[in-house]
């Protein structure tokens, strides 16, 4: 009895450490992938300052092609889920408003942001704009080849009430003529309550055939200043086709290093209008003259490009732009996008900022 009494507390002995070592071993397991863990990503953020400082292209490239990812991605969410439509805005429309766009590209983004602040002053509809095919650019792109129409009308639906086309009882199918003005230049709220509204009410459908600096840049009531923006900025999207080049764009010149988006402002339709010909040959500035002298509608023929230039009312040369650069602190190695159209003199005008930063890129 003795012996069997002193052999089960051996037994109870071997078997308290194994039922124990249950537990215990899992509690091991979860404090070593915790451990595991933590020391993970520390050493992911070690790495991440050691990569700046030895290879700052690689994490630059790094966290393009992340947000290039995201931005892919949400562009996916937002095609099979597009974000509610906000409330329309419900007012009685006072008349159609109809534009066409004049000028360069960035005019024309400019004057849209102006016809809709127009519009939502006067509780008017507008019509799509259309984009100018006629001027030095000869540009055949009409509105829904550059930009998202249905973006530009779903954004502004709490404020203005947009269509792509005006009703078929306003074309000139059913007899209608639709009676033309250009806006006088810098106008404010008071010249478009008094001397435009009243228009709508005889006419009911307006055309503004000319749109560049027809709303005074100061002194309107702060939320048609804030929609201003908002259509620059939200309602006015490029295409996805655009959007992809741009993307594709920055990708490669962001793997070749750093690089400088450059519009030098300096073609020949700038420089003919302005008659800033500082730098220019005699036949060039003939040429520029000559012209002015094409389009009837540009009012400024004879111009004196010394006191353009002392008035602040020129761009930089090509010349002096190298300088600014160089001044600023950009190195040889710098890339240099010109961002812009053909520059007027070619070769022999980017000769000093081709010496300058030899690796000038053009697409």
């Amino acid at each position: 009895m003795e012996v069997r009494s002193q052999s089960l507390p051996v037994r109870s002995e071997k078997l308290c450490p194994a039922a124990a070592g249950i537990p215990r071993t899992r509690l091991q397991v979860w404090f070593i992938r915790v451990c595991s863990s933590i020391l993970l990503w520390t050493c992911v953020v070690q790495l991440v300052a050691v990569g700046e400082l030895w290879h700052p292209r690689f994490i630059t490239n790094l966290s393009f092609k992340i947000s290039q990812i995201t931005a892919d991605s949400h562009v996916r969410v937002s095609v099979r889920s597009p974000p509610p439509l906000l409330p329309a805005r419900n007012y009685t429309s006072n008349g159609y408003l109809k534009v066409s766009c004049n000028g360069g590209l960035n005019q024309m983004r400019a004057a849209i942001c102006d016809m809709v602040a127009v519009a939502r002053l006067l509780n008017l509809t507008l019509v799509v704009p259309q984009l100018d095919k006629a001027s030095f650019w000869a540009d055949p792109s009409n509105f829904e080849d550059i930009f998202d129409v249905q973006q530009f009308i779903d954004s502004l639906r709490d404020e203005v009430r947009i269509v792509r086309r005006l009703p078929k009882r306003f074309t000139r199918k059913y007899g209608y003529k639709v009676f033309e003005m250009p806006p006088v230049s810098w106008s404010n709220e008071t010249y478009y309550l008094q001397q435009i509204l009243p228009l709508f009410s005889k006419l009911k459908v307006l055309h503004f055939n000319k749109t560049e600096a027809r709303l005074a840049n100061n002194g309107l009531q702060l939320e048609l200043q804030k929609l201003r923006c908002r259509v620059n900025y939200q309602a006015l999207k490029f295409t996805s086709e655009i959007e992809t080049l741009g993307y594709k764009l920055v990708h490669i010149l962001r793997e070749r290093g750093p690089f400088v988006a450059l519009h030098l402002r300096y073609e020949m339709d700038m420089l003919a209008f302005s008659g800033c010909t500082h730098g220019c040959t005699e036949k060039e500035a003939e040429e520029l003259k000559q012209l002015r002298y094409a389009y009837p509608w540009w009012r400024e023929k004879e111009i004196v490009s010394e006191e353009k230039r002392l008035q602040g009312l020129c761009p930089l040369t090509p010349e002096e732009t190298a300088l600014v650069l160089q001044a600023l602190g950009f190195d040889k190695e710098t890339q240099i996008y010109i961002a812009a159209g053909e520059i007027y003199g070619s070769e022999r005008r980017l000769a000093a900022l081709s010496t300058a930063f030899p690796r000038i890129v053009s697409y």
